[in-house]
Formats: C-alpha cells, structure tokens, sequence
C-alpha cells in the first residue's frame, strides 16, 4: 500500500488517534493501523475505525448524561 499524501510506503504500526469533539478531548494513544515510512501518516482498517466510532458513541451518550445531570 501507498501513502496517499506522499506515496511512500505503508507499513504495520500503531498511531495515535485524538478528537475534540462535544466539550472532551478522546486521545487513543496506540491503535493498529498501517502507518506512512515517509511522513508518518496513519491509516486506518475498517475495523479499527469502526471500533473508533464505537468508542466515540459511547462518550457521547456518556459526555451527555453528566452534562444534563444538574
């Protein structure tokens, strides 16, 4: 596989994936995914990023309940 931003190539690794998002900051800091020898671009598989959403869905409804708590 190729890099689409400088089409080095891709190799297995782990990256970190972060988001700020609805008032809290989610930091993962090691998720598999195919990682650019070049300029360290990740690239994630389905998989890891349906995992992802799943996490991010999950705070949210949390993020929600303590926020309305009051």
């Amino acid at each position: 596989m190729k890099c689409m931003y400088c089409k080095a190539d891709l190799k297995r690794g782990e990256a970190p994936y972060h988001i700020d998002r609805n008032g809290y900051h989610l930091l993962l800091d090691r998720v598999c995914a195919w990682v650019c020898t070049q300029c360290g671009e990740p690239l994630f598989d389905e998989e890891q990023v349906i995992e992802i959403q799943a996490v991010i869905k999950e705070m949210d409804t949390h993020i929600k309940k303590i926020s309305t708590a009051a």
